[in-house]
């Protein structure tokens, strides 16, 4: 459950996985670097589903590392999609300063990469907001 109290899924469907739709999002779409992301876009018809893809290359580390920046660059559009305001194709990178952060960082910067795109409005904070623990 997100902390709106919705359920958010992340299936198979909502992936991009073929290499011909990688390459057509780096071609065809949008490109925009904040932190430690880089985001290519693709606005798809209303009725279709946005789907996301990831890309980690070595440089960003050893494989555990790698894995980690997957699962927390999934998680962040898994935890946001709702708030999407057009249907896209979306495609993360990874870039070599995600290995030493957190995934309070690592969603700060999707949601500061997103709403400078355009993609989420202005109004939309952190899934799970910062609490102090005096």
């Amino acid at each position: 459950m997100t902390a709106s109290g919705q359920t958010a899924i992340f299936p198979k469907s909502s992936r991009i996985q073929a290499s011909a739709d990688f390459r057509a999002n780096r071609e065809n779409g949008q490109r925009l670097a904040k932190g430690c992301l880089l985001a290519n876009w693709q606005p798809l018809p209303p009725d279709s589903p946005s789907r996301l893809g990831v890309v980690t290359s070595r440089r960003v580390g050893k494989a555990t590392i790698r894995n980690q920046a997957r699962r927390m660059m999934r998680e962040c559009f898994r935890l946001h999609r709702s708030e999407l305001l057009k249907r896209v194709d979306l495609v993360l990178v990874a870039r070599q300063s995600i290995a030493n952060r957190g995934f309070r960082a690592v969603e700060r910067d999707f949601l500061r990469l997103l709403k400078k795109t355009g993609l989420l409005p202005n109004s939309s904070g952190p899934a799970y907001p910062a609490t102090d623990s005096n």
